[in-house]
């Protein structure tokens, strides 16, 4: 499957992405601003009506994103209402992230001598990176570190479900947040998630390892294997080793 230039540039869903265009041409105003703008000058610079300017600058300030104060006037005449961008908030704006993605993972199959083996070692070391490490001299069983797998898995959005098939354990990948590259580069990108599910255990010390992901079992199911670890050690590697 070749994507199309306009798939791979269509804007992935930004932090305030349901702001709607116009309202996110705005709050971009105010964050690129440098200074506090009034009702007027808004709808001056993005091309709307003073009242839409108003109801679209109120709306950010009850969600958050923006804040209004007062103009100091020493000269008679009602005060203006001044709207400034919370520093703390999203950046308005497109986002392109599956085109870098892409760009990233075709250049790792293209000109990496081992691109599976690469990805492998890179899922691996974020996975350590992910873990949520327990205090010192204590260990998290096999149930314990599983359960923190299922909870990292479904952040990233897999929608995981660990079922027990005889005797072994497996965990179910309802969603593939990947898979539009995935699609492009399978070996690289499935590498990286299994790697990325090893090294959390790695970083966990548990008993329990991802052994294999089966991909597209059917049309929207992968599946993990799990199952013992054989190099379980007494004390956790450093991050990233």
């Amino acid at each position: 499957m070749t994507s199309s230039f306009h798939e791979l540039t269509r804007a992935d869903p930004s932090p305030s992405g349901g702001l709607g265009r116009s309202r996110s041409r705005v709050l971009g105003l105010l964050q690129g601003a440098g200074e506090p703008l009034g009702v007027e000058d808004v709808a001056k610079q993005v091309g709307l009506h003073p009242n839409t300017s108003r109801s679209h600058l109120d709306a950010l300030v009850k969600a958050g994103l923006a804040e209004r104060t007062v103009e100091a006037r020493t000269r008679p005449g009602r005060p203006r209402a001044l709207y400034t961008a919370r520093p703390d908030g999203p950046r308005a704006g497109q986002r392109s992230y599956r085109l870098l993605a892409d760009i990233l993972a075709s250049y790792m199959a293209a000109q990496v001598p081992e691109p599976t083996t690469a990805g492998l070692h890179a899922g691996q070391v974020w996975g350590r990176y992910l873990a949520v490490r327990p205090p010192p001299f204590q260990r998290l069983d096999a149930v314990a570190a599983t359960e923190q797998l299922l909870r990292t898995q479904d952040d990233m959005g897999f929608a995981p479900e660990a079922v027990t098939v005889g005797r072994k354990q497996q965990i179910l990948l309802h969603h593939c947040p990947f898979l539009e590259i995935a699609d492009q580069h399978r070996d690289v990108v499935c590498a990286v998630h299994l790697g990325l599910m090893q090294g959390l255990l790695a970083e966990l010390d548990a008993s329990v390892d991802t052994e294999r992901i089966d991909r597209l079992v059917e049309p929207t199911l992968c599946i993990a294997h799990l199952g013992p670890r054989t190099d379980v050690t007494s004390s956790r590697p450093h991050r990233g080793g």
